[in-house]
């Protein structure tokens, strides 16, 4: 007759194993499309980060991650870029990682015990994403309530999607999206296909597609103020290089990149 064993207790240990197998999964196919800004090979040192970073940051970090690695011989960057909420879950289930950078300090807060102290490297604004050349004319977010519209938001648990529901509460505005999507991408990428006809993204994405897609200005004072945290990640078996890397994002170099992508200063 078997004996039934009891379940050995999920210590950070395996914690830390069941992430890495979860991060190699994810890590895997960015790899091989040649996500990370490096050429594949770590430099003479062997210094490889892996920067877990909100999918908004997409285009301007590869650029950053280029400027940096130049830089810096030696140190190899690969990204992971996701909503903000999925980068956190990530962190939460100990997949190996070196720098978190999130596009809201309230996904940061739910990590502080797995990161070292934040620092703010950039603010975003949102603006409403149209065609391109706004066929329907879309003027402020009042137009959004029109139910001819097929409108597209970041989903509820995503920063962009709770910068959304923020500002449209705050002027009591009703939108019934045809879909709800899981980063701020998703949803620029809806528009630019021409699958949605206005979308809510920040200023940056916006910018990133402008042959694609029209911006329409949200005032200050009906908008949101986006705040992107970077931190180290406490587990990290680079924790100098790593600390290295998110001061650099607040250097002069590195302030410059970010807001030539549009990115405003902290």
């Amino acid at each position: 007759m078997s004996r039934s064993r009891r379940p050995l207790p999920f210590t950070p240990a395996r914690r830390r194993a069941a992430g890495a197998v979860l991060t190699g999964a994810l890590l895997l196919p960015l790899a091989a499309c040649g996500e990370g800004s490096g050429d594949g090979a770590a430099g003479p040192d062997g210094t490889r980060l892996t920067v877990l970073a909100a999918a908004s940051l997409t285009d301007v970090f590869k650029t950053a991650g280029a400027a940096y690695e130049k830089a810096h011989p030696g140190t190899e960057l690969t990204f992971s870029f996701a909503g903000s909420q999925e980068l956190v879950a990530q962190v939460s289930q100990g997949s190996p990682a070196d720098v978190l950078v999130t596009a809201d300090t309230k996904s940061m807060d739910r990590v502080k015990a797995d990161t070292g102290t934040p620092t703010v490297i950039a603010r975003n604004r949102l603006v409403i994403a149209t065609g391109e050349g706004n066929p329907l004319k879309v003027d402020d977010l009042k137009d959004l309530a029109d139910t001819r519209l097929k409108v597209v938001l970041a989903a509820p648990e995503v920063p962009a999607g709770k910068y959304s529901k923020q500002i449209l509460d705050q002027q009591g505005i009703a939108v019934k999206p045809v879909s709800q999507e899981p980063n701020v991408r998703a949803v620029l990428s809806k528009v630019e296909l021409g699958e949605a006809d206005a979308g809510l993204v920040y200023r940056t994405d916006a910018e990133s597609a402008k042959d694609k897609v029209d911006a329409v200005e949200i005032p200050d004072g009906q908008n949101a103020i986006a705040r992107y945290p970077a931190a180290t990640v406490k587990d990290s078996e680079n924790a100098g290089a790593a600390a290295a890397f998110v001061a650099w994002l607040s250097s002069p170099e590195g302030q410059e990149i970010l807001q030539d992508a549009g990115f405003q200063k902290p």
